[in-house]
């Protein structure tokens, strides 16, 4: 690398660490400063019976956007409403059960304050984050939390970026204390993300992925090979169980049991599928959850699983691929 080319790197490097190292002493500055009113945020929102309102203007709006969709997800019912809009209409989505979180790092943004008188008139809580502890809307505010900064990561002074990153941040301690408090799980987190990869790990069980009925491949024991190999082609999942009169389980049959008897030559149409099935092949139960089978597929270096109930009898069938076309895996 040529030196001036080394010098532009230098600087890039440094430029960059500036950043990091400005806005980590104003999240140093914040955890010191979270205290009693932080408490009684956390408390009005937990006896709040209805949403919570966040409300911000252009960067802080953004931000704002990102609080509610956080404490939504979380277990805290939340949404966001433009200050331009509610001047407009919206408001009348706010209801006296609701609490409302104003942002605006100055506190004096005009939008915001706009519809302040209404916000208070209505008897709605409010909590405001503000950078101006004397501000307007901070007086205004029943909770106030602070989130003054020393000094923006823009050398000019002018590009919010200290100060967003420290009411984001003070936006998911609100979130993930509240998702303590109230007991909020994985599993509640999944209910509310089905569509996710977490939700479909927490969610989907067994009983909702597994071929079940007339689709799951299956032949008596004393089965000619033949005709075990036919209900394989016929059901497409690679293998067929192997049952009594009971439909209790004894055995498996798969792709891999066919080429281990090609390889000894076995005599595919007059052989007994049980004498060259896999005898007590892995099985799981209904209610397990879906990732639960892929993991045990993985441990066992199976592609195929039979479901069984309580009593050993069969009651499904599954494999990897639909595993993976739910995005289970």
């Amino acid at each position: 690398m040529k030196h001036s080319s080394m010098q532009k790197f230098d600087e890039i490097i440094g430029l960059a660490r500036q950043v990091v190292r400005v806005e980590k002493a104003g999240l140093d500055k914040l955890e010191s400063s979270i205290g009693e009113e932080f408490v009684a945020a956390v408390e009005r929102i937990l006896a709040c019976e209805g949403h919570v309102i966040v409300i911000g203007m252009g960067k802080s709006g953004h931000i704002g956007n990102k609080i509610s969709a956080t404490l939504a997800s979380t277990g805290t019912p939340a949404f966001s409403v433009h200050p331009g809009e509610a001047s407009h209409g919206d408001l009348g989505m706010i209801t006296p059960k609701d609490i409302v979180i104003m942002v605006s790092n100055s506190g004096e943004t005009e939008e915001v304050l706009t519809i302040l008188p209404v916000i208070k008139r209505m008897g709605v809580p409010l909590i405001s984050i503000t950078g101006n502890e004397n501000s307007t809307l901070a007086r205004a505010a029943d909770v106030h939390l602070h989130a003054k900064v020393d000094e923006e990561a823009c050398p000019l002074g002018l590009a919010p970026t200290t100060s967003t990153t420290v009411t984001l941040v003070l936006g998911d301690a609100l979130a993930v204390t509240l998702l303590k408090l109230r007991g909020f799980t994985e599993e509640d987190f999944a209910r509310s993300h089905p569509a996710g990869a977490l939700g479909k790990k927490l969610i989907l069980r067994i009983s909702d992925v597994m071929r079940s009925g007339e689709d799951i491949p299956k032949v008596r024991t004393g089965t000619a090979l033949k005709d075990g190999l036919l209900e394989m082609t016929r059901k497409g999942l690679g293998m067929t169980a192997i049952v009594d009169a009971d439909d209790k389980v004894l055995g498996i049959y798969t792709d891999g049991d066919l080429r281990r008897s090609l390889d000894s030559a076995v005599n595919l149409r007059h052989t007994p599928i049980n004498e060259v099935m896999t005898p007590n092949p892995v099985t799981i139960t209904a209610d397990k959850l879906a990732v639960e089978a892929a993991q045990l597929m993985e441990a066992n270096k199976i592609h195929g699983l039979l479901v069984v109930n309580e009593a050993g009898r069969l009651v499904g069938a599954l494999n990897i691929h639909d595993l993976l076309k739910l995005g289970v895996v």
